[in-house]
């Protein structure tokens, strides 16, 4: 069975059994018909495959008439700024984010620079499905640019947003773990800006992960005992195309991906009032932080896209996930990891606090998150189960299953980029999340099995 994930937000799949050169040229000529033989963006992470998929993927948009602007390898949310800057029809980031070293995948940009909406994403699907890419003969191919230092736009546009001249006063010194990914172009270069000295563990953009690539605890051993050593302020840990961002404390404590929405939230938010949005998956931190700063708080449905969406709706000045994804739409619609260090720097700047007391000042919850592998068709059944189980709960559908107690919930859902159902709990106790995730674990378990 081959493994490949194509959805609103873009492809991914296993190199050589389900994501292949020619499924990736399609793929691409079909970005290609979408924005009609325009310019395009096209940019990788430092994964080993990604210069077999970005020959295949320029292939396609030459043969639909586009204009290739080659940005290398280069952060995602540095592909957003770069579509924008430079008007283009849209933008193409090959990556797989934080997924295991034989997946890749590709990540369309609209004319905005933000990731694919639904009705975008459904279009590409669409032409895909019908197989209408709208070749061109010899005449009107398209050609390639090379653009030249692609992650200088993105970091003036950051700088751009933080006191720039305080931040260097304090001379902070700062461990970035970029993992061999593409946060080694920009990551390093955004500290060293900001007058930090910087201490780097695995700065060369080539893929060869020295650990497992999702920015968790259990994965960041390294850069804990590295924060330490060096008596650093704070750590940062940037998953492989850099759009999200995990952090360790002063202490050599990791603090997780949840907070650094969180710290940003709260450095933003006291200066900057407006609507804040994080998806349904996101600590209940957030909620209090925005209910701290009198700003309106919203939820949408877990994905990038739900969460830019709902942004624009309501006019958000910051947006995000839980996943250590922080959105800055000043900069663009798409999760920012130099944004993420940036604010938290700034914020440090401004409490004139250690990164370790600033976060045990914010409210404190434990979320525990798991997984299972399994289809998404296994879902409705798990969340039929769920909601028997805890008849007591206020329960949301629409993206999975979401279980709210006045102190606590639990969801369920499958996940929009690898064939897996995740489950999420979250408690103002340890324990008492550990117990509402087991039981939930156990429940779904049961009803995953006895699906077809």
């Amino acid at each position: 069975m081959t493994t490949r994930i194509l959805s609103i937000s873009g492809l991914r799949g296993v190199i050589g059994n389900g994501l292949d050169p020619i499924y990736t040229t399609k793929f691409a000529a079909a970005l290609g018909t979408i924005f009609c033989g325009g310019r395009v963006v096209v940019a990788r992470d430092g994964r080993s495959t990604g210069p077999m998929l970005h020959h295949a993927v320029v292939s396609g948009l030459l043969a639909t008439g586009c204009e290739v602007l080659d940005a290398g390898i280069c952060t995602t949310p540095t592909c957003g700024v770069l579509v924008k800057h430079y008007g283009a029809a849209g933008g193409l980031q090959i990556t797989a984010s934080h997924n295991p070293i034989e997946w890749n995948g590709l990540k369309p940009f609209a004319p905005d620079g933000s990731v694919f909406n639904k009705d975008l994403g459904q279009q590409l699907i669409q032409i895909l499905e019908n197989d209408s890419i709208a070749w061109k003969d010899w005449s009107a191919l398209g050609k390639v640019t090379v653009l030249q230092d692609p992650a200088a736009v993105h970091i003036r546009k950051v700088l751009e947003l933080v006191d720039v001249d305080a931040i260097r006063k304090k001379k902070f010194r700062v461990v970035i773990d970029c993992n061999h990914g593409s946060g080694a172009v920009g990551g390093p270069q955004l500290l060293q800006a900001l007058g930090c000295e910087v201490i780097v563990l695995g700065g060369t953009p080539d893929g060869r992960f020295e650990h497992i690539p999702e920015p968790v605890e259990k994965n960041l051993g390294d850069l804990c005992r590295e924060v330490v050593k060096h008596k650093a302020h704070a750590g940062f840990a940037q998953d492989p195309d850099a759009d999200r961002l995990a952090i360790v404390d002063n202490s050599g404590r990791f603090i997780g991906e949840e907070l650094t929405l969180a710290l940003a939230a709260d450095f933003v938010l006291e200066r900057r009032k407006g609507p804040f949005v994080v998806n349904g998956s996101t600590s209940r931190v957030t909620a209090d932080i925005a209910a701290k700063h009198g700003c309106q708080f919203h939820r949408s449905f877990v994905g990038e896209a739900h969460v830019c969406t709902k942004m624009r709706a309501v006019h958000a000045v910051l947006g995000g996930e839980g996943n250590g994804g922080v959105i800055e739409p000043q900069i663009g619609y798409v999760r920012d990891s130099l944004v993420s260090m940036a604010y938290v720097l700034a914020g440090l700047t401004g409490k004139k606090k250690t990164l370790e007391a600033w976060a045990d000042s914010l409210p404190f919850y434990t979320i525990v998150k798991d997984k299972i592998i399994c289809p998404a068709s296994a879902v409705p059944l798990a969340c039929a189960a769920l909601r028997k189980a805890f008849p007591d709960a206020e329960a949301r559908e629409g993206d999975g299953l979401r279980l709210d107690w006045k102190d606590r919930w639990v969801q369920v859902r499958a996940s929009n980029t690898e064939p897996i159902i995740r489950i999420i709990a979250e408690a103002p106790q340890t324990e008492d999340a550990v117990c509402l995730i087991d039981k939930a674990m156990h429940v779904v378990k049961s009803a995953v099995e006895t699906t077809p």
